[in-house]
């Protein structure tokens, strides 16, 4: 999606935590101000913890902010408090790229290019 992308240095177990996606805890009232303006660049940096704060990866994220959307993504999200880790949805062999599913709400302005055809927008 940012023509980045995050790939795996080795193999990586199911389940296994592999990074947490930092950035800049933000309350949600804050948040759209941000957002907006990291869309009109067809970026998606903020994550929404829970109903009051969110992550803004756009200031002092880490590398978990590159790795892509996919609609069938090989890892998952976990919310633990205010951290959001990146998990192995199934074993991931070295050299393949991590991805997710982001769960936008919203607009949906953002075309999905998971794979050639894929219609979903984010």
């Amino acid at each position: 999606m940012h023509g980045q992308g995050v790939f795996a240095a080795e193999p990586i177990t199911e389940n296994r935590r592999i990074i947490d996606y930092a950035g800049e805890l933000i309350a949600n009232a804050i948040s759209p101000q941000r957002e907006a303006r990291y869309l009109a660049e067809g970026c998606i940096w903020v994550f929404r913890v829970n109903r009051a704060w969110s992550r803004d990866a756009a200031v002092g994220g880490n590398i978990a902010r590159f790795i892509n959307h996919s609609c069938t993504p090989n890892c998952w999200f976990e919310v633990v408090g205010t951290t959001i880790w990146i998990r192995a949805a199934r074993n991931i062999r070295a050299g393949e790229e991590l991805t997710y599913d982001y769960m936008t709400v919203g607009d949906h302005t953002i075309p999905c290019r998971c794979r050639p055809g894929c219609t979903r927008r984010l």
